[in-house]
């Protein structure tokens, strides 16, 4: 197998190259390879449904594997015989080839981010004693196999800070397998937990929970249906066989079970979802850690069409997001003591823009809203109360703002079409943001850029938000026309900054606009716009 990053950069370059349209290889006959039917027909409900390819879903038959072969000789024939193929992808390459960092995130007094010096096929997670320690690396996953296909996971702390539960996959596999690490030596315990997927690990004392499956029939780990996902507690220090079951439902087999627990461990919830009966929604469930509880009693007790996330616990309060009633999200304030919905109180009720994304920190919860594609972010009192929104530096998306009961600042990533990934800290006494880690990236100059919004209004009368981009002695038409086509076409697109958008706003220009010609002549369109065309 590739690494990651030689795949990741051959399909972009691959996928830039079809936009260009322009290689001498477009003309070729392409001579696909044949592929067999079989007469195979499922049931369902009483309906025959032909399935006549239903022996390449065997990926391990030496078939599957031959069709497959002559199906990439196909498309890298293709591919290799158009003559800039090479310098594109090294454009990328080039591009892409800068120090990508996210936002610190602490335990106790250990600070821990990700760093990726550029071209690494996975990233590095670094730690350092204190705000201004020296790091140090934690975990290199490009250290674990000799392909780069090794990856971490799941990484859960320790209150403290002290211990974590760490996550491994291999070869691109869903399953992990998980270990407990000391910070402190960088050295694992003996524990070793495995055939857990769809998985957390929330920490209780000196365990924690987390969902796996029975062990699958040997030879078919990566094949055979999962089913009936379970939650166990895992004692620090024990083998995964003496692990206590907390909850299983044999009857409803293809449910995801997890369960969490707030930071000071007061509660533990119980998550509930569905797959393949279309419910969009989940069931959650609460235990009272604190009054040594162990049975978890219903908040929502059955799986519907809304979802519910608890955010945080204010005392004996549950904070806790739902979309129930609000398709664009709230957030409610929920007292274990009086469940009943009437009861619910309304924290952040529903705006007209839809919740992006919730976080508590200092005494305060942060909310973020997409307004017109692009985000805005507000502080509040945890009763809901306004304070102030915290200033962003351009249009753009903004995530992160998340942190500890007793954080003075918090941590926030801002990126858009031409404003490179930027980690920001934001002051809650001063309500001041200031810049913690720019990039990096080599020769690009963001001001050479111009990104304005504007809108434009559909046939239904709907406004549709639009960004056109452009270097600012460009005329700006043709990225206005190949923006709406994008929107005509149903895809929106949040503004961030991508590698592959910066080279398309060298190279496409052209093969974009003669094909907005021709369409906009074929719509009739009479707008000021069109004429410029």
């Amino acid at each position: 197998m590739k690494p990651v990053r030689t795949l990741w950069i051959s399909f972009i370059a691959s996928a830039a190259l079809l936009c260009l349209g322009q290689s001498t290889a477009i003309g070729q006959k392409l001579q696909y390879p044949q592929t067999k039917k079989v007469d195979h027909v499922d049931t369902y409900f009483g309906v025959k449904v032909p399935d006549p390819y239903r022996w390449l879903e065997d990926d391990n038959s030496a078939e599957t594997a031959q069709w497959v072969g002559a199906e990439n000789k196909v498309t890298f024939g293709y591919l290799e015989k158009i003559p800039y193929r090479q310098q594109v992808k090294q454009r990328l390459e080039n591009l892409y080839n800068y120090p990508k960092y996210t936002a610190p995130f602490h335990r106790g007094d250990n600070y821990f981010f990700y760093k990726n010096d550029g071209l690494q096929n996975q990233s590095v997670l670094y730690f350092q004693k204190g705000f201004d320690g020296t790091p140090e690396v934690l975990i290199d996953p490009n250290k674990l196999s000799a392909d780069g296909t090794a990856r971490l996971g799941a990484f859960s702390l320790t209150n403290d800070g002290k211990l974590a539960v760490v996550g491994i996959s291999r070869s691109g596999s869903d399953w992990q397998d998980y270990f407990v690490m000391e910070i402190a030596t960088k050295k694992y315990f003996p524990d070793t937990l495995r055939w857990i997927k769809v998985s957390g690990a929330a920490w209780l004392g000196n365990g924690f929970f987390y969902s796996r499956y029975d062990a699958p029939e040997k030879g078919k780990e990566l094949s055979s249906k999962n089913v009936n996902q379970k939650v166990y507690f895992h004692t620090v220090g024990t083998q995964q066989s003496a692990d206590e079951l907390i909850y299983e439902d044999s009857a409803n087999p293809e449910r995801f079970n997890s369960v969490s627990t707030t930071r000071d461990q007061r509660f533990a919830f119980l998550s509930i979802s569905e797959r393949g009966k279309g419910k969009e929604g989940n069931a959650l469930f609460y235990r009272d850690l604190s009054k040594g509880e162990k049975s978890f009693q219903p908040i929502v007790s059955e799986i519907g069409e809304f979802n519910f996330g608890v955010i945080d616990n204010i005392d004996n309060k549950l904070l806790i997001r739902t979309n129930k009633n609000a398709p664009n999200g709230k957030v409610i304030l929920v007292d274990p003591k009086d469940l009943e919905e009437k009861n619910w109180k309304d924290v952040l009720p529903e705006k007209s823009e839809p919740l992006q994304g919730t976080g508590t920190a200092g005494g305060k919860l942060i909310a973020t809203y997409l307004k017109d594609v692009s985000s805005r972010a507000y502080v509040y009192n945890l009763n809901g109360k306004l304070e102030n929104e915290i200033k962003l530096p351009a249009l753009g998306i903004a995530g992160g703002f998340g942190g500890e009961k007793d954080d003075k600042f918090v941590f926030y990533t801002f990126t858009s079409f031409t404003f490179p990934p930027t980690i920001y800290r934001y002051d809650l006494a001063t309500k001041k943001s200031t810049v913690f880690r720019l990039p990096g990236i080599s020769n690009f100059i963001p001001s050479d850029y111009v990104t304005k919004q504007v809108f434009y209004k559909s046939k239904d009368g709907t406004k549709v938000p639009m960004f056109i981009v452009h270097k600012k002695e460009s005329d700006a038409s043709v990225r206005v026309w190949r923006i709406q086509y994008f929107n005509d076409a149903g895809i929106q697109s949040s503004p961030a900054c991508v590698v592959g958008a910066r080279i398309r706003l060298r190279f496409s220009q052209y093969a974009w606009w003669r094909r907005i010609r021709r369409e906009v002549a074929q719509s009739g369109d009479k707008s000021q716009e069109a004429k410029r065309l």
